[in-house]
């Protein structure tokens, strides 16, 4: 019986250690049986709806910006949003701001 190759480097050199798989290039250890599940991360804006790349949000609360006097005020509309990893998860460009980064929970998608 041929073992899979190593899921992180696919080093073909993998060996069994009791109900586990080893590679001996990276040390990664993993159990064959469980199946390899990818949880995709999904962002969620204010009302619970999921956001995707290139949507248009509404920023539902004033919100401060660090080196501007002026906030980002409630109901500005943002388009074209890019979504990230991060605890600011969306990139985006606000007139009269420019680049910069949301937190989900403060917008609601349109």
């Amino acid at each position: 019986m041929a073992l899979p190759n190593c899921p992180k480097c696919n080093s073909e050199y993998t060996y069994e250690d009791g109900n586990m798989l080893v590679c001996p290039e990276c040390a990664h250890e993993w159990n064959p049986q469980e199946e390899a599940v990818e949880e995709e991360r999904v962002w969620i804006d204010a009302n619970g709806n999921i956001l995707s790349d290139g949507d248009t949000v509404t920023v539902i609360k004033d919100l401060k910006v660090k080196g501007s006097s002026n906030p980002v005020k409630m109901g500005t509309r943002v388009k074209n949003i890019k979504l990230v990893e991060g605890d600011h998860d969306i990139d985006c460009k606000i007139d009269g701001f420019g680049a910069m980064q949301l937190k989900s929970e403060f917008v609601k998608k349109l």
